[in-house]
């Protein structure tokens, strides 16, 4: 079993960095796809495979923290622009994000207390549910400035949805478990 999570993980950073996926759907909606692959498929399966790492987690609310951080900072205009141009700042960036990832499903993972684990994986659906709808609703393209780049609201939008349908559910139904476990615990 754990073999087969690490083949998952494997081929989850693989497909993060091996297509040109800014080539197949736009500069923002690629970016966003490579964030959600590192964060919702890559770490979780990382955090599977390798139990060992979840006793060095950090506490489940401190890395619920340090996710929103990279995540909200990374998508702030300022700190958006160089890591979409590329080079150092992207690897960088996306460093951070599986980095910021892999913190929150250590940590919320068992040994993790269920409900700790359940409120930093429903934390991190609100927030990322917020952030891919204030994408998806903004009126303008909020990068194209900064970026150099003609206003492209499309694929804002599309890098908004992508974070709905990918992010959004999966922290949710993974809280929702987790949450499930406790209650099925309290009644054992």
């Amino acid at each position: 079993m754990r073999a087969a999570l690490a083949m998952g993980a494997a081929l989850a950073l693989g497909l993060a960095w091996g297509p040109d996926w800014a080539a197949r759907l736009g500069a923002f909606p690629g970016h966003m796809l490579r964030h959600m692959l590192l964060v919702v498929v890559a770490a979780p399966l990382i955090a599977l495979a390798l139990p060992l790492v979840r006793y060095w987690a950090p506490p489940v609310m401190l890395a619920t923290a340090l996710e929103f951080a990279v995540v909200w900072g990374f998508h702030l205009p300022a700190w958006h622009a160089p890591a979409q141009a590329g080079g150092l700042a992207l690897v960088l960036e996306q460093a951070l994000f599986l980095a910021a990832g892999l913190a929150v499903w250590t940590s919320a993972l068992p040994p993790a207390p269920p409900l700790a684990g359940a409120g930093g994986l429903l934390l991190t659906s609100m927030h990322m549910t917020l952030l891919g709808a204030l994408l998806v609703l903004a009126p303008a393209d909020l990068y194209a400035e900064v970026c150099g780049r003609a206003p492209d609201l499309g694929g804002q939008q599309l890098g908004g949805i992508l974070m709905l349908t990918l992010a959004t559910p999966v922290y949710l139904l993974a809280g929702l478990a987790l949450t499930a476990s406790a209650l099925r615990e309290q009644v054992a």
